[in-house]
């Protein structure tokens, strides 16, 4: 298998574009949770093309800090062609794409003429005017691959999916096998879960893609019923997980799986609950602790 080399532009996440259906209700929730420094843009115009078409989007967006990851929600009008209202109908509200930047048109380009080398082509391209500044996007057409500690996508096996963005020039996954545990928890109820991860590590964040079985019923199973493969949860390491939860619950969220991992209160040992911040956004939120 011939692997590429990954271009430094992708050693940094600038940001986060996540789609929702109703921003005026998504936004106090996640700025309950932590979200900062928010700012506001109504009705943005971008054109370009949408799988080669013309295409021109109305968008509502907010834009702000969730710990060390920037995040830009957008809620596209309705009835218009183009890749985020197509996301949103076959995918419901979630992450659509991890963005990172290029610092001239020259990279933009000579980027879509190595994917393009590479097998993969232009999902959309965009631009519009932010603060008076020109913005451009271009987003790849690599769905259903990919779909603040670490992203973490769910799929429904990891060979293939591992290959594709090894050709692009990043890491392959390293498997590991997570075996039952009598700590592990679904909606209170003892979860008897064995499912395998693929770890993909990056200087910001990590990948972990995540490969359960359909049964026992367990979160990962609901996500791909719900959603389809892609990103169901993002990771917040916090210092005391009880405090942590507590304070999630206070507004309005509740565990929906708990678990471990190593001898717990030992090094490489830790506890992590899931919180269902997925009725919001339709990212679940994975709070965990590590000894």
């Amino acid at each position: 298998m011939c692997v590429a080399e990954l271009p430094d532009l992708y050693k940094h996440v600038d940001r986060v574009i996540w789609l929702v259906q109703d921003i005026d209700k998504i936004k106090p929730a996640w700025v309950a949770i932590g979200l900062s420094d928010v700012k506001e843009y109504s009705n943005i115009e971008f054109t370009g093309e949408y799988h080669g078409k013309p295409t021109t989007i109305y968008t509502w967006e907010i834009t702000g800090r969730l710990g060390n990851l920037n995040i830009e929600m957008i809620q596209p009008a309705e009835g218009q062609l183009n890749a985020f209202n197509d996301f949103l109908s076959r995918h419901g509200d979630g992450i659509f794409a991890i963005v990172h930047e290029v610092s001239t048109q020259k990279e933009m380009k000579d980027e879509i003429e190595r994917m393009q080398g590479l097998g993969v082509g232009v999902l959309q391209q965009l631009t519009g005017k932010r603060n008076n500044a020109s913005v451009n996007f271009t987003y790849f057409d690599t769905d259903p691959g990919i779909t603040v500690s670490h992203i973490a996508p769910v799929i429904r096996e990891s060979a293939s999916v591992s290959a594709f963005w090894q050709i692009l020039g990043f890491p392959a996954f390293h498997i590991e096998h997570a075996t039952p545990r009598e700590d592990s928890r679904y909606h209170g109820e003892p979860l008897w879960l064995t499912f395998d991860v693929g770890y993909q590590h990056h200087t910001q964040f990590n990948y972990e893609w995540i490969i359960p079985p359909m049964e026992p019923p367990n979160i990962y199973a609901d996500f791909l019923k719900a959603h389809q493969e892609g990103i169901q949860h993002i990771g917040l390491p916090v210092k005391d997980l009880s405090q942590a939860i507590s304070t999630y619950e206070k507004l309005g969220y509740h565990v929906k799986q708990s678990g471990a991992w190593g001898d717990v209160g030992q090094i490489n040992s830790g506890k992590y609950a899931y919180m269902d911040t997925d009725t919001a956004g339709g990212v679940s939120v994975e709070l965990l602790h590590a000894y």
